[in-house]
């Protein structure tokens, strides 16, 4: 491997961890575009440990508050239960956001878990890259159009979360996109375009910090090169970038400028795949 794939690969994940374009889509298509070998696990984690970096420092301040109201943390709030200790104070934990975080995460986990292999092998198949993208960008463009619109971060409920998380679970198909699956299902559920991304982004967190712990060991035996660094670094500023600017993209546009990206390169991979 090269510095100059490192990079590219590097900016492609940064990027595609956040907009709803699809990181691991573009990582299955173009090292095949540009007759690149395996990059390897040990550089996949790697990128996700720089994506996982960006994510931590640009909501520290959001996690640190979701902590800190969090009745699992709060001195008021470390017995949940009534007073004969016989059931959960249900109407507590439907407003306790970590839970809500941890309830969409679920799905998603368990996606992970049974069809990881599927992820790894038969998923990374180009024609099935190509219609996840379009089938992405037909869902995204439904649900800009659809959603109310009204509800913000804070009107998040257990039920948005859960079916949320639903939608995260179809992000196991390469070309799907994690935050183009939430985003669409929080749209369609509600929530305004900011709103949307931001959701999208707090439960990036769970996720790629599960994906970052359970290959790390790997990373770690593998050993770290100038390549995995260039790899990190490259992650962690171009998914930083991401997140901040489209945050502000969003308080004024729509999301049809993504729709139209995955369009034409689904069209691309169709193009050059038949071949």
């Amino acid at each position: 491997m090269e510095i100059l794939q490192s990079i590219v690969l590097g900016i492609i994940q940064g990027l595609g961890e956040f907009l709803p374009i699809s990181s691991s889509g573009h990582l299955v298509v173009l090292p095949k575009l540009f007759g690149w070998g395996d990059q390897g696990l040990a550089f996949d984690v790697a990128l996700h440990f720089g994506t996982l970096l960006a994510i931590l420092i640009y909501f520290y301040k959001d996690w640190k508050k979701i902590f800190a109201e969090s009745y699992f943390f709060k001195e008021s709030g470390r017995i949940i239960i009534d007073r004969k200790r016989e059931f959960f104070q249900i109407g507590k934990l439907k407003e306790d956001k970590l839970v809500i975080i941890a309830i969409a995460t679920i799905p998603g986990i368990l996606a992970g878990l049974f069809l990881d292999d599927y992820a790894a092998t038969i998923f990374r198949n180009p024609f099935l890259v190509g219609f996840a993208l379009l089938f992405g960008a037909m869902l995204l463009f439904y649900a800009d159009k659809a959603g109310k619109k009204k509800l913000g971060i804070r009107d998040v409920t257990l039920k948005i979360a859960f079916i949320t998380g639903l939608f995260q679970m179809l992000a196991i198909v390469p070309g799907m996109s994690r935050s183009g699956m939430t985003i669409s299902a929080a749209l369609l559920l509600g929530l305004n375009r900011t709103a949307a991304a931001r959701f999208s982004f707090l439960l990036a967190t769970p996720i790629v910090l599960g994906a970052t712990a359970k290959e790390f060991p790997t990373l770690m035996a593998t050993g770290w090169d100038i390549n995995l660094i260039v790899g990190v670094i490259t992650a962690f500023g171009s998914g930083y970038l991401a997140i901040k600017y489209m945050l502000k993209y969003l308080e004024k546009q729509s999301y049809n400028i993504f729709v139209i990206y995955r369009m034409i390169l689904a069209l691309v991979i169709f193009l050059v795949f038949m071949k």
